[in-house]
């Protein structure tokens, strides 16, 4: 399977944004030390990523009087190869990132969604002849990266070995990319996941169509390097789940899926992904 070149017209400048409290002294007494980067998984837009990230990243600055920065990434690739180098100190990041980051640096998963679990969807045009998955093969299919989870790298495995289908496909930078290479009728179909596609607008959702599921598994957890104090990434679980249940907080969880925060743990959530066979789809060169 050949990879096309990402859809450029809708791949925007990566942002960072400097985060810092001041509110009194830190669990560590203050300093550079309390400083710490959370790298967020770039699903959507380098915008969107901020817009929805920012407020809750100030507000994590505030509870636990700790010193963040937000990193937002322009691509899957740069945000891959940080993490697997151990950039990032706090990331959310999609569920096999956390099998791979916990191989590679051992990253912790801290909180993840109690709401609602992660499933992969494939859309096509609401107007599509596309009833079955068989209309689809020796089609071609957009997806978001060659090692986004569950729009890509799961649906691909399930695409190739479970349904049997043949396909090309064309990897366009972000779900958002996906759904709108879709309705402009440049792929016959695109890979994404429920959470990203409910958060589109109307004028977008309502002219796509989903024609398959993955299989559901635990949601993108909010996690640590392991370098991160015992005690940092307790005030950080804490304060996530202390947001978790003020009702004034649910608009800055919601923004970022992570409605209803809930305590993670790799052993219970995400360790059965190592059985599912998808280093052979992981890609290491850039796209």
């Amino acid at each position: 399977m050949s990879a096309q070149p990402p859809f450029r017209a809708f791949r925007l400048v990566s942002v960072g944004l400097f985060l810092f409290a001041c509110l009194g002294p830190s669990p560590a007494g203050g300093g550079e030390a309390d400083r710490y980067t959370l790298a967020v998984v770039p699903r959507t837009t380098p915008i969107a990523v901020h817009r929805d990230w920012a407020p809750l990243a100030e507000r994590l600055s505030r509870e636990t009087r700790l010193s963040i920065r937000l990193k937002v990434y322009q691509s899957y690739e740069e945000f891959d190869a940080d993490l697997l180098k151990g950039v990032p100190d706090l990331v959310f990041m999609s569920p096999y990132h956390a099998v791979r980051a916990r191989r590679a640096q051992g990253y912790i998963p801290l909180v993840r969604d109690g709401a609602k679990p992660l499933t992969g969807v494939l859309v096509v045009h609401r107007d599509s002849p596309v009833r079955t998955l068989r209309d689809l093969d020796g089609g071609e299919i957009a997806f978001p990266s060659p090692n986004a989870f569950g729009s890509s790298l799961y649906m691909r495995s399930l695409l190739t070995e479970k349904e049997k289908i043949r396909f090309t496909p064309r990897y366009v930078g972000s779900h958002t990319n996906v759904y709108r290479h879709v309705i402009l009728g440049k792929a016959a179909a695109g890979g994404g996941v429920v959470g990203t596609l409910g958060k589109q607008p109307p004028e977008v959702r309502n002219q796509l169509r989903i024609v398959y599921e993955t299989p559901s598994v635990a949601p993108h957890p909010l996690g640590a390097h392991p370098r991160v104090p015992k005690e940092v990434r307790h005030a950080v679980t804490e304060a996530m789940l202390r947001l978790g249940a003020d009702e004034a907080a649910r608009g800055l969880l919601d923004a970022v899926s992570l409605s209803r925060p809930v305590p993670a743990d790799y052993a219970r959530d995400y360790q059965r992904l190592e059985q599912l066979n998808l280093e052979k789809y992981v890609s290491h060169e850039p796209f």
